[in-house]
């Protein structure tokens, strides 16, 4: 579909004007000091665009820009590493056994590379279970990490249910980043390792000048880990603004947007494409009220427009996959076209706002060239 196309179209959206008075309770504050210490840990970078603020007619647009963290090319290695350090921690106190165990997990891409990669490090062992259309070069990189890798003919919910299966296994333990009834608690380990990734922004904005902080977050969703991380840190502030904040899904699988639409969570039935890691048909339980309560609005996102965009982002030196390109597609989306100024002023932006963009992986993370889409 052409720019122009796209333009001409209403998107698929839904926006909740009530979300910036919701508050829930904050993440644990020893994060940050958690992964500080970890070896080659630093900040990624919060990289200010002036030319998309003034395209989009902002005042500031930062990118945060993930495509190294901790060595690996998404920002999954944050909720990776803080819940197997508990999970193992955990297993210790409550047996005291401290010998190897399997981390089992399913994943599109950059999570089970991250899970592997942990696992690696401390010297435990990986199985990880990899859906149909992930590309053959990401189930390299996990099997670098020499984890044992299934590929499983079917979609990352199938994924997700053989993972399962195979944790069951004596010694073995699922470190799942979506969540179900019965299943939450290492989830919710997972979603607060993103903590530091907002804790990070805050400090970055302050340093150039946006002490208040962001107007708009746009945050790339698939099963919803990240955007309940993101809604934890801004909406359990007592006080002070409260940003928009966008969630922006492939329209091959738009799960949360439907579940928004719905007012419950449900599955659809997901499609091919670019954006592999947020190629998700269900939200995490354990994000769902998060996202039903914090979410100002959701926005599904054709595969094209997140080429173009980070076809855009490489211009000027942001190296983004797809799914990290969503967050600009999304913005792009919602600004322009048929409908843009009522999104706009939903989203209580104007010339002066200001908006972080978060890039959760670089290009690297996902074989698929721009060129070929």
């Amino acid at each position: 579909m052409s720019d122009n196309a796209s333009r001409r179209r209403t998107p698929p959206w839904s926006v909740r004007p009530r979300a910036r008075t919701w508050r829930c309770g904050p993440a644990p504050a020893e994060l940050r000091d958690f992964h500080s210490a970890l070896p080659g840990y630093s900040p990624t970078p919060l990289t200010e665009l002036p030319s998309l603020a003034s395209e989009s007619g902002v005042g500031r647009v930062f990118v945060k820009d993930e495509s190294c963290r901790l060595g690996l090319p998404a920002f999954k290695a944050l909720g990776a590493t803080w819940a197997v350090h508990r999970t193992l921690a955990e297993r210790a106190a409550s047996s005291g056994e401290a010998g190897p165990v399997v981390l089992v997990t399913a994943t599109d891409g950059n999570h089970g590379r991250a899970v592997a990669r942990t696992a690696r490090l401390l010297g435990q062992h990986a199985h990880v279970f990899v859906p149909w259309g992930v590309h053959p070069q990401a189930v390299a990189a996990i099997t670098a990490e020499e984890a044992e890798v299934t590929e499983v003919p079917g979609s990352y919910d199938e994924a997700v249910r053989r993972a399962a299966e195979a944790a069951a296994a004596p010694d073995a333990v699922l470190v799942q980043d979506t969540a179900w009834p019965g299943y939450e608690r290492i989830p919710g380990w997972i979603v607060e390792g993103y903590s530091t990734l907002c804790a990070e922004i805050d400090e970055q904005l302050a340093a150039e000048g946006a002490v208040d902080g962001p107007d708009l977050v746009s945050i790339p969703v698939g099963v919803g880990s990240l955007a309940q991380a993101v809604v934890t840190h801004y909406r359990s502030r007592p006080s002070g603004r409260a940003p928009a904040l966008l969630s922006v899904e492939p329209e091959a699988a738009a799960c949360v947007l439907e579940s928004l639409t719905r007012g419950e969570p449900v599955t659809v039935t997901g499609g091919d494409t670019t954006m592999a890691g947020l190629n998700c048909g269900t939200p995490s339980s354990i994000a769902w009220p998060y996202l039903h309560g914090g979410l100002d609005a959701a926005v599904a996102v054709p595969d094209a427009d997140s080429a173009r965009a980070a076809v855009r982002l490489a211009a000027l030196g942001v190296s983004s996959g797809p799914c990290g390109a969503a967050a600009l597609a999304g913005l792009r989306t919602v600004l322009t076209g048929v409908g843009g100024e009522e999104r706009r002023t939903a989203l209580g932006l104007d010339a002066t706002s200001v908006v972080v963009l978060l890039s959760t992986e670089g290009r690297d993370a996902n074989p698929h060239s721009v060129a070929d889409h």
